[in-house]
């Protein structure tokens, strides 16, 4: 095998390091940085799909400065020289004021030079990796080049592990960085948590977008805000979920078994938190009541409607917890241990393999709502949920595709009551449970009990 036929398996190599350099996936929005080095003052202006052109900068871009741009991709910018403030002229050809020309690709991390003659350096993140990339095969290639001409047979052997070697390196290198980014976002939201629950001015985070369901049960259409939509993290708040007839069945089936709330102790079991200061109990469904139109069978059917509609796993409701209804009591702004559920995952929010049996969605529908707090916040994404009497917030913590969990973008927690009631119901979600196995045939590790009873 020649050297020279190895021209093609170099960039394919070249093309494949650059994909794993590259780690952010390609959005609208893109910030853009313009560096002056043409050696003139310059006007930068966008260009409409029309032709017609706005200037951008206050008057010029000058030589040496640097101008940054919020834009988004396929956005068109031409760069005019100015005539120079003595002269009068230019330094094109007979004197004429040059121009240039670029399109805001779909890359990260975009950085325009323009360089003397107005000559334009366009950098991107694919740029920069291309070029990490080409710097780790060039060295691989050598040695690879030296071992087919010392006739060593493992020359293609030793090109592999010296490209994985190098591959290795860089992604260690990125997940470093990776990391380090994902700890100041949490320790960020953490000590933004207090804030954003207690400011009643708090805005509900926008939608990324809405869309309208229609439950084939009521054929009723209902408005769907999506706040977050990630493969395993979504966040969704439905207008209309639950309404006043379905709320007081809860309430009244409720009142009988009212009791403190708990949270798993990390053992397999429950226990009191002061994390989680509510009042909880459990309501079984009657599902041989659905026919005759029993109200909270009718919430329960419509909850795994709506599950099934977003995440396409066919959750049937055999085997599932018990609705919850969950009251909390407001006793005043001075209270210094106010109801609450302090930030927590639902489920296991690690970002590992999802556990048969256990935990992949909520749903919290909002029956009465406090005067003061009670609002629910998802600090590590960013969502701030200002609930509306009868809306629900529906969020997944499982991706339905590769059954991995969460990165503890669902983490939240229910903010403070001081003033009046806050009644919810909640329904948690499992997947791999059936009549067979229920719900409460696993531990709060995920593990059945028959099985931690024998370890």
């Amino acid at each position: 095998m020649m050297m020279g036929s190895n021209s093609t398996l170099w960039h394919w190599l070249a093309l494949a390091l650059a994909a794993v350099v590259v780690m952010a996936q390609s959005q609208i929005p893109r910030n853009l940085r313009m560096l002056n080095e043409s050696g003139h003052r310059l006007e930068v202006y966008w260009v409409s799909p029309q032709g017609e052109a706005s200037m951008m900068t206050n008057p010029y871009l000058y030589d040496g400065a640097t101008f940054p741009l919020n834009t988004f991709v396929g956005h068109r910018f031409e760069i005019r020289e100015v005539p120079n403030a003595k002269t009068g002229d230019c330094a094109g050809e007979e004197k004429v004021c040059r121009r240039a020309e670029f399109v805001v690709s779909e890359n990260d991390d975009q950085a325009v030079r323009i360089a003397p003659g107005l000559e334009i350096e366009f950098r991107d993140n694919k740029v920069m990796a291309r070029r990490e990339a080409d710097s780790l095969v060039t060295e691989c290639e050598e040695n690879a080049k030296t071992a087919m001409s010392a006739g060593d047979p493992k020359w293609m052997d030793n090109l592999a592990e010296c490209v994985e070697i190098a591959v290795a390196r860089k992604l260690e290198v990125a997940n470093e960085e990776i990391a380090f980014q994902a700890q100041i976002r949490t320790d960020m939201a953490t000590l933004l948590e207090n804030y954003t629950c207690a400011d009643e001015h708090s805005e509900a985070t926008p939608d990324v977008r809405t869309e309208v369901w229609t439950s084939e049960k009521d054929g009723v259409p209902r408005a769907a805000h999506i706040k977050l939509d990630r493969p395993a993290s979504r966040i969704h708040v439905v207008d209309n979920f639950i309404d006043p007839i379905e709320c007081e069945a809860m309430e009244s089936e409720a009142a009988r078994t009212l009791h403190r709330a708990t949270v798993a102790d990390g053992k397999g079991g429950s226990r009191l938190s002061e994390n989680r200061k509510a009042m909880q109990a459990g309501i079984s469904v009657r599902w041989d009541r659905e026919e005759i139109g029993d109200p909270i069978a009718r919430l329960s059917r419509r909850v795994y409607d709506y599950a099934n509609h977003v995440l396409g796993l066919g959750i049937e409701e055999h085997g599932q917890e018990d609705l919850m209804s969950i009251q909390y009591f407001g006793r005043g702004r001075n209270d210094t241990e106010p109801d609450r559920y302090t930030p927590h995952c639902d489920g296991d929010c690690t970002g590992l393999p999802h556990k048969t049996g256990t935990r992949m969605a909520t749903m919290v529908m909002y029956c009465t709502l406090p005067s003061e707090g009670g609002a629910t916040n998802f600090k590590n994404s960013g969502v701030h949920v200002k609930p509306v009497a009868g809306s629900a917030v529906f969020f997944s913590y499982i991706d339905p595709e590769a059954r991995v969990m969460d990165t503890g973008f669902t983490e939240h927690s229910g903010c403070p009551v001081f003033e009046g009631e806050k009644k919810i119901v909640t329904q948690w979600i499992r997947l791999g449970v059936d009549s067979e196995n229920p719900w409460n045939s696993f531990n709060t590790l995920g593990i059945k009990h028959a099985d931690a009873a024998n370890q």
